[in-house]
């Protein structure tokens, strides 16, 4: 009779996004406030670099740093302050998608919030009450595809935002399939004359924070096949901030990983 074979071992199911993102958390959560600002300073600067140049303006790491740094209250060089004004704005953006992902806010997705988003970016343009969607059709602009026509733009935004808050997109469609659609639907509208592009993918990433992801930062490298995306169905930008999502949870690993053998290292 002959000996069985020995069992073939059986790899554990890999872990799902939202486990690993719970996890990522947690651990984040663990470590001393001076590693959670080291990491935060470092995701606000990678966030608003990526973002920034699939709107095709480069920031060099310098300028990131000298807007970024809270104890910096005059820039040196006036020649680069309107670009740290610039850039403060949008991590002031940041800083309030953030605020209002918290899980205590219970904050749900309204029109205002969307223009609460683009004031931040643009607060010369006035307040809820006095901001105006765009006009007309840009000449000169960096996403090619079909625009809403401005007689639309308002109606086009409810029906987005009606769409995210519908008990059955929440019953039929995961977190990370919500948000990329309501992404890409602002997007096609282009709601304002500038920054649409920002306003979008933040308003995508406050649906992931809110969900308790990391947000998904699309990276620069990838502005031509996002573009090409835009023009295309949704599911392709799906697959682009699925990509994302697993790329910043994996960096976020990689980050505490390392500490974590490094400080085994110094004790060992």
């Amino acid at each position: 009779m002959r000996p069985p074979l020995p069992a073939i071992p059986v790899e554990p199911p890999r872990p799902s996004l939202e486990d690993r993102a719970e996890r990522v958390k947690t651990r984040l959560e663990q470590q001393p406030i001076e590693v959670r600002r080291e990491y935060e300073e470092h995701l606000n600067m990678s966030w608003i670099h990526h973002d920034s140049a699939l709107e095709g303006v480069v920031y060099s790491f310098q300028e990131l740093q000298l807007a970024i740094d809270p104890t910096v209250t005059v820039v040196p060089d006036t020649s680069i302050q309107p670009i740290c004004d610039e850039i403060r704005r949008h991590k002031a953006a940041i800083d309030f998608i953030l605020e209002m992902a918290d899980a205590k806010k219970r904050q749900p997705v309204t029109t205002d919030l969307i223009k609460r988003i683009f004031l931040y970016l643009h607060p010369e343009e006035g307040d809820l009450k006095t901001l105006k969607y765009r006009k007309d059709v840009p000449q000169h602009r960096l996403y090619f595809h079909e625009y809403a026509p401005p007689d639309k733009i308002a109606y086009a935004v409810r029906q987005v935002v009606e769409w995210i808050n519908d008990p059955e997109t929440r019953r039929t469609r995961t977190t990370l399939r919500i948000a990329a659609r309501a992404h890409y639907d602002l997007l096609r509208i282009f709601p304002f004359s500038q920054d649409s592009g920002k306003v979008s993918r933040l308003l995508m990433n406050f649906l992931l924070l809110r969900a308790g992801y990391p947000p998904a930062i699309i990276h620069s490298t990838e502005r031509q096949r996002y573009y090409e995306a835009l023009k295309g169905a949704p599911l392709s930008i799906t697959h682009m901030v699925e990509e994302a999502l697993e790329n910043s949870i994996a960096s976020i690993e990689k980050y505490l990983d390392e500490r974590t053998t490094r400080i085994r290292s110094f004790v060992s």
